[in-house]
């Protein structure tokens, strides 16, 4: 019977992180968290849930996650974030895996829903994302990306039919909060490839990318949050550009 490593990273996260353990505990034979210095009581209740906590300067996203996977007990591993919740269907589907023996694949996708100004958010570019998440760590990690990492794996993958929910943003000010550092991270990796953008792309890169997701994927559909959350991703397209060029105009 196999037995599943839960691991998570986190910051400052007291009011999220209960939520998700909570959507652990039926299937999880353990909960590693990576605290890379939280100055609230994010450690303190992990410890309180019975989770094994680590303590670890944060360097990159990539580099971070596979730490807590190294820590893991077990090699299969779920990688969730502190803001991310399983729903109840998704932990009953785990719990039957664990229970039926060996699982057939290496490497497992998971759907997830965005949820945003209160509302799931069924279109904008986001309505159908799926995400490498559950896998055996004899066959896949992390890459070290500062941003936007991903798991990587040797084997073949499979699919899980039920959803993460992800509470990414408190409110628009958090998501501007996220959208600044992340396109500082994602400047710096396109500067360190020597990506180039010219004036005109950047100009251009708003307007094109707010059609994409409001028209194009949807967004309309999904209300006044599908606007706001259209018209943010579009900035942050933009914003990562600039951030580009400004940087190598530095250098």
């Amino acid at each position: 019977m196999p037995s599943i490593s839960a691991v998570i990273i986190a910051k400052n996260e007291e009011g999220k992180i209960r939520l998700c353990l909570d959507s652990l505990k039926s299937f999880a034979a353990e909960i590693v968290v990576v605290d890379s210095g939280s100055s609230d009581r994010t450690a303190e209740l992990c410890l309180e849930q019975g989770c094994r906590v680590f303590h670890r300067e944060f360097d990159s996203y990539g580099s971070q996650k596979q730490f807590a996977v190294g820590q893991a007990v077990n090699d299969w591993v779920l990688s969730v974030d502190a803001d991310e919740v399983l729903t109840a269907e998704l932990q009953k589907e785990l719990a039957g895996m664990t229970m039926a023996g060996e699982l057939p694949f290496d490497t497992y996708t998971i759907p997830f829903s965005l949820v945003y100004m209160g509302r799931i958010l069924k279109h904008s570019g986001v309505g159908h994302e799926v995400h490498l998440r559950l896998f055996n760590r004899k066959k896949g990690r992390f890459t070290t990306s500062a941003v936007h990492e991903g798991i990587v794996c040797d084997g073949s993958t499979g699919k899980l039919k039920n959803r993460i929910l992800h509470y990414s943003y408190r409110d628009i000010s958090h998501h501007l909060e996220k959208i600044n550092i992340y396109t500082s991270q994602a400047a710096e990796e396109l500067v360190k490839k020597g990506k180039r953008y010219s004036h005109f792309a950047i100009v251009f890169k708003f307007p094109l990318s707010f059609i994409t997701y409001y028209i194009l994927k949807g967004g309309i559909l999904d209300g006044y949050p599908g606007f706001v959350w259209s018209y943010l991703a579009a900035f942050y397209a933009t914003i990562k550009l600039a951030k580009t060029t400004e940087r190598q105009k530095i250098q």
